[in-house]
């Protein structure tokens, strides 16, 4: 099928040119002759935005590097195509939000300042888009996608613009910070914290033998400076025994694997407002104070510190309270403070605050001593802990029943492992004759707090249904190390010095900085925003006199995600170059 041109002399003798829409079919005798499927008209008259029309509707149904290579003009050669949506997308966002101008700024008069940036910046693409190692960085930014100002990459100059981000990082999440404030016109009134904690894929610490020359560095050479030679460095240095990759409570269940503890906190947006790094064994109770200073030295002036219960020790939330902070927090329920304990024994009306979750207010003491509670409870919640529950007391008397429990008999094995299980353990208590039973009054004290969970509040100015929500969105924290480890692939984490293993986190931060601000804008996820970027592609073709290049048509869909993005379209044509004539011999 093809669009045809005739042409005839009319009574003036001027020649009309006539557009059809014909294809090629064979007649009886088996000689091709062409059959006009329609009649475009007189092609000074021809309707061409009808024609635009026709060909964007047939682009649909081609791929995006056919699409292209079927509107090349005759003479080209169709070279390449690499995505430009998502790259397109970002760096938009990256220079809406100051980032860019943020390193240069720090940079100051340093040489190769661009080049730093632009290096950092395609590996923050590189993990919002197709996360991997920053070697494969090197081949993925300069063939797959259009970063612009990007050339050529080699890890050395990776390693030392992640050398650099590390550097100047406490200056670079400021500005980003206040920059996302600004342009979303958030007040940083509330921020949630948490943490979580992300593994290795070794079996020893920092400060262990791995390399089998007894001398604890890694390096393999025995002598502590990396170099191979054998000899002692230079200038002696002590071993230091601390280090970031170490054992600890693994909130991924991986407690055979060293690993780094990860703090986030974020905004009432779920915004990342800054990260921390911390060694693998750090308690959850001795980083508040770390934290609180280093956003205090930002001057946000009052804020609402939202936690969870690990960090609800009564010396964390007096230090929350310094400088005129207050705290949300939550409460341990089963191994509550003697003033929680009498808050959860006390009676009161509940009210509702929302569909899934009523709520009651508890003051216990007066005075400096005085605290004030909020009992939550969910009633889907309530009915989810009871079903687990009564299932687990199922299987807790069908073990008891198959296990023989004869006086003055050994103790089993299977009898210590039922006392030590998880769940079931928790209802097991044994008799002064050593027989093991269903607690039955562990289960009516578990009963009471189905579906509850424990707030307290230092400021008496937030209405109890306020701090409930305001503990419940909490989440937002929890969602961004949801995708800083399913979205944009924290884990494996490539490195070993401590110093880059910071410098990975922070760029992880960056995108997920940029993939925040596009789902709010958006209402989408990142993963659903990609699924309608990822077509758009810019196409390069190349003839003997010159090159240029073409992205792909924007659907109606694609336009309105721009829009709502506040992201301008990407240019239709782009380095269009010229070959300057041969010259004559």
């Amino acid at each position: 099928m093809y669009l045809r041109v005739t042409q005839r002399r009319n009574k003036g003798g001027d020649v009309v040119r006539y557009l059809q829409l014909a294809h090629n079919v064979r007649n009886e005798r088996g000689v091709p002759v062409a059959r006009v499927i329609h009649t475009f008209g007189r092609e000074d008259e021809v309707d061409r935005e009808a024609l635009v029309r026709l060909v964007g509707s047939i682009s649909r149904f081609l791929e995006p590097e056919q699409a292209l290579a079927a509107g090349a003009p005759a003479g080209f050669d169709f070279v390449e195509a690499r995505e430009l949506g998502r790259p397109h997308v970002l760096q938009s966002l990256w220079s809406e939000l100051g980032i860019g101008r943020a390193l240069m700024r720090v940079a100051g008069s340093r040489r190769f300042r661009r080049e730093i940036e632009r290096e950092l910046f395609a590996l923050v693409a590189q993990r919002a888009i197709a996360p991997a190692s920053k070697l494969e960085a090197t081949r993925w930014a300069t063939r797959e996608v259009v970063l612009p100002g990007v050339g050529e990459l080699t890890p050395d100059a990776l390693y030392s613009a992640m050398d650099f981000l590390l550097e100047c990082s406490e200056r670079v999440q400021e500005a980003v910070f206040f920059s996302v404030a600004n342009l979303l016109n958030s007040e940083v009134d509330v921020v949630f914290f948490d943490t979580t904690s992300t593994y290795f894929e070794t079996e020893n610490e920092d400060g262990e033998d791995d390399d089998g020359d007894g001398d604890g560095d890694g390096d393999g050479d025995g002598d502590g400076d990396g170099d191979g030679d054998g000899e002692p460095p230079a200038t002696e240095a002590p071993l230091v025994e601390a280090g970031l990759r170490r054992f600890g409570h693994s909130k991924d269940h991986r407690p055979d694997r060293p690993q780094v503890i990860i703090g986030l906190a974020v905004n009432r947006d779920g915004v990342p407002v800054r990260v921390w790094v911390w060694p693998g064994n750090t308690s959850d109770q001795t980083v508040v104070e770390s934290v609180k200073n280093d956003l205090g030295g930002w001057k946000l002036g009052r804020c609402v510190w939202v936690v969870d219960s690990g960090f609800s020790s009564s010396e964390n939330l007096r230090y929350l309270q310094r400088a005129g902070g207050h705290y949300i927090a939550g409460m341990k329920l089963r191994s509550a403070t003697k003033q929680a304990t009498l808050a959860l024994k006390r009676q009161g009306r509940y009210h509702t605050v929302a569909d899934n979750m009523t709520v009651k207010q508890v003051i216990v003491g007066d005075g400096a001593g005085r605290q004030r509670f909020i009992v939550a409870r969910n009633p889907r919640e309530a009915e989810r802990d009871q079903a687990r529950r009564e299932q687990t007391i199922t299987r807790l008397e069908q073990q008891l029943a198959a296990l023989p429990q004869d006086r003055g008999a050994a103790h089993e094995k299977a009898a210590c492992a039922l006392r030590a299980h998880p769940s079931m353990g928790r209802y097991t208590r044994q008799t002064t004759t050593g027989r093991l039973m269903v607690d039955r009054a562990k289960i009516r004290a578990e009963e009471r707090l189905d579906g509850k969970y424990m707030i307290t509040c230092s400021d008496d100015t937030l209405s109890p249904e306020d701090i409930a929500l305001g503990y419940k969105n909490l989440l937002e924290a929890e969602r961004g190390f949801k995708d800083l480890k399913g979205t944009l692939l924290m884990r494996p984490v490539f490195h070993r010095k401590e110093d880059r293993i910071r410098a990975h986190v922070l760029v992880c931060f960056l995108a997920l900085v940029i993939i925040r601000v596009a789902e709010l804008r958006t209402g989408q996820t990142w993963r659903t925003i990609g699924d309608q970027l990822q077509p758009i592609k810019l196409g390069r073709f190349r003839s003997p006199d010159g090159e240029f290049s073409q992205r792909t048509e924007l659907t109606t869909d694609q336009q309105h995600l721009l829009h709502t993005l506040g992201v301008p379209q990407p240019p239709r044509l782009a380095q269009i170059t010229t070959h300057p004539p041969p010259t004559p011999p």
